[in-house]
């Protein structure tokens, strides 16, 4: 327990109304992850504490751009974008540093709404872990770039010639973070005070890219971590006059950015390493084993969950650590499935799937629902691949689709997807993902430009 850890409904209220703040912060996270939300008087945050309350539903019609959706039904003009109904999580409060120690509250959405809801979505999934009898440990780490730059800036500059906070590929250099030490402490300090952990940060290769491992945890815990660090983060660059991106590929010459998660399972009955079996060859356990199965064999399926932009396949190519198709190994950064031998508090399987712009409850919603599909099934993944996966054959159902609208299509006619999802949330996802493809093709690109213009 930390000291901001909320135990209830009682206790929220009382730690709200006797801070120096007449306001606090409620927040959702929305399909792509993005915490929408507003200040709300203690008053009535006392009754919503109670009752709930109503948020315009528009959060779920619209895109990070806030363009309607013209193919989504849960909401649209039709409706007249009513509010739907959001229930304030007492559990999740913390105090906002730079902000006076503000109280900030996650909320989700319910009613009919709690179908696409992402941090419900992760919520069922949990709920079905549990009744197999199993508790989840959890762990997100994330690169992302920062520049000297603002948001008005990279616009000027059409995003062109920005400016890293650090020049030249310095990987795990202590020079570049004492240079940037007054970003640095304000990210661990922070992230301490709002019960996000970190267990490391340092500088990654490429100019001005880091790298943060935060914490394990509970399941649902960690995606609460993770969703509110990629937002503490953007806060705190831009309160340092910086910018920072968890874009997973923002330059052609630059390497992606990644949104790992680290996954082990713990037997409710009597606290037990699901993963480990001493006796066994890497103590591989047979769950352990099945659970890999499963990510392997539905990864395909459950991309778009991982790689949810059209800028995430940008990243998925040979050479950039990142996976290209299906494989798994033993300790192997090559692969998109990576199990980690070691003690019994130790052994885990790293899904090294997702990019940084992954909303994070629905890329840990894929990775264990798949996981735990494969145990229900006893899947047996392929021969373990040492060496350069990049190099490796694998049966062709285990690549992974190339763009956006290969893996919504997928996704769509998934029928483990609706059994664990839900109907309701594959047709709205798969349908955002088709809008962010026909999005795109609507632009016309630079590289079409110098291409065409003239000479064709």
């Amino acid at each position: 327990m930390t000291a901001n850890s909320v135990s209830d409904a009682a206790d929220a209220e009382a730690r709200v109304h006797a801070g120096a703040n007449e306001h606090v912060k409620i927040g959702v996270f929305d399909i792509d992850g993005l915490l929408r939300g507003k200040f709300m008087h203690r008053d009535k945050f006392s009754h919503a504490l109670r009752e709930g309350f109503g948020f315009c539903d528009v959060v779920l019609g619209w895109d990070s751009d806030d363009q309607l959706y013209d193919n989504a039904s849960l909401t649209g003009w039709e409706s007249g974008f009513p509010d739907a109904q959001v229930r304030v999580l007492p559990e999740t409060g913390r105090q906002i540093p730079f902000e006076d120690n503000r109280w900030m509250f996650l909320a989700e959405f319910s009613g009919a709404a709690e179908a696409v809801c992402p941090r419900a979505v992760l919520r069922r999934v949990l709920h079905r872990a549990d009744k197999m009898g199993y508790r989840v440990n959890a762990a997100l780490e994330y690169e992302f770039f920062v520049f000297e730059e603002t948001p008005h800036s990279v616009r000027d500059k059409h995003y062109r010639d920005l400016r890293p906070v650090a020049p030249g590929n310095t990987g795990y250099s202590l020079l570049r973070a004492g240079g940037l030490s007054e970003f640095y402490s304000d990210v661990l300090d922070t992230c301490t005070a709002m019960d996000i952990p970190l267990e490391g940060l340092h500088e990654e290769t490429g100019p001005g890219v880091i790298e943060a491992a935060i914490t394990v945890t509970d399941g649902l815990a960690a995606a609460d971590r993770a969703a509110l660090f990629k937002t503490m983060i953007k806060i705190l660059a831009q309160r340092h006059g910086l910018l920072a991106t968890f874009m997973a590929k923002w330059s052609q010459q630059q390497p992606g950015q990644s949104g790992h998660i680290h996954l082990s399972l713990q037997a409710k009955q009597d606290g037990a390493a699901v993963f480990h079996a001493p006796d066994s060859d890497n103590n591989i356990s047979d769950a352990m084993r099945f659970f890999v199965g499963g990510q392997q064999n539905l990864m395909p399926e459950f991309i778009a969950l991982a790689a949810p932009t059209v800028n995430s396949y940008r990243r998925l190519v040979p050479g950039l650590w990142a996976p290209t198709e299906a494989s798994w190994g033993i300790d192997n950064r090559t692969c998109a499935l990576r199990v980690i031998p070691g003690a019994a508090k130790s052994q885990r399987v790293e899904y090294r799937l997702p990019g940084a712009d992954a909303n994070p409850y629905l890329a840990l919603a894929g990775a264990l629902a798949s996981g735990l599909y494969g145990i229900e099934q006893e899947i047996e993944p392929t021969a373990p691949i040492a060496g350069n996966a990049y190099e490796a054959e694998l049966p062709r159902e285990l690549s992974l689709p190339r763009s956006l609208g290969d893996a919504a299509a997928k996704f769509s006619q998934s029928r483990i997807a609706r059994d664990w999802f839900g109907d309701t949330f594959v047709d709205h996802f798969a349908a955002t993902r088709d809008w962010e493809v026909r999005s795109f093709r609507k632009h016309v690109s630079d590289w079409e430009l110098a291409r065409y213009f003239e000479l064709i």
